[in-house]
């Protein structure tokens, strides 16, 4: 009995003693600590009045900037949705004045889509690059044609990486497929054979109800076949 007091005795001393030490390094550093409290304390408050009164109304001002350029997006005026048209700012001047904003990385994604189907593969690259939004739909979108870039290039290793990127980023039932299927091709034209096969094996067994399971069976017995 006698030890186990003494055990309990030398614990309540070890803590009291611990806290003397605490004590002693708060008195002797005291104004260092404030320095540090009061610098923490303001670089949240910096950071929520950045967000509050600087980020959010460049967002809104972005968002009603930008409804002109998606419109002639849609229309297939691709050169006045990326320019402007003299009244409306186009994609590359709403990058430019709205960079750290939501809209600004919309417009890199649809900037990169321009510049891919003018031809122009690395601008739509170094643009679909800084899309960053994550998104069900878009993010995989945004990956893949980063890919259809790279082939048109004539880079095969690099498209396969990107459809690869795009199958696996948001697996769902539509884009995965369609990207696993672009993977499989490229690494057919690759002459990579077994990777081909293993990518259009997974179709065949992950997605067996989508359009491209449909014609699977085809492409792995040809390749089978080789």
């Amino acid at each position: 009995m006698a030890k186990k007091t003494n055990n309990t005795e030398e614990k309540i001393m070890a803590v009291e003693e611990a806290l003397s030490k605490s004590e002693i390094f708060i008195e002797k550093n005291q104004k260092v600590l404030t320095i540090i409290l009061g610098s923490i304390a303001l670089l949240v408050l910096a950071f929520f009045g950045f967000q509050r009164f600087y980020l959010i109304p460049q967002e809104k001002e972005a968002q009603s900037q930008m409804f002109m350029a998606e419109k002639y997006f849609e229309q297939d005026s691709l050169k006045l949705a990326l320019n402007g048209d003299g009244n409306y700012v186009g994609f590359l001047q709403i990058i430019e004045d709205y960079g750290m904003t939501k809209s600004a990385k919309l417009a890199n994604y649809y900037a990169g889509i321009i510049y891919l189907n003018e031809g122009k593969y690395q601008e739509a690259i170094d643009h679909l690059e800084k899309f960053t939004i994550k998104d069900e739909m878009v993010s995989p979108m945004a990956k893949g044609a980063i890919g259809d870039a790279y082939m048109e290039m004539g880079k095969g290793d690099k498209a396969a990486e990107y459809y690869l990127k795009a199958a696996d980023l948001k697996k769902n039932d539509f884009t995965t497929p369609v990207f696993l299927q672009k993977a499989a091709w490229a690494f057919e034209d690759l002459g990579k054979k077994e990777d081909a096969l293993k990518t259009y094996e997974r179709i065949r067994v992950e997605y067996p109800r989508s359009a491209e399971a449909r014609d699977i069976e085809k492409y792995i017995t040809r390749l089978k076949a080789q």
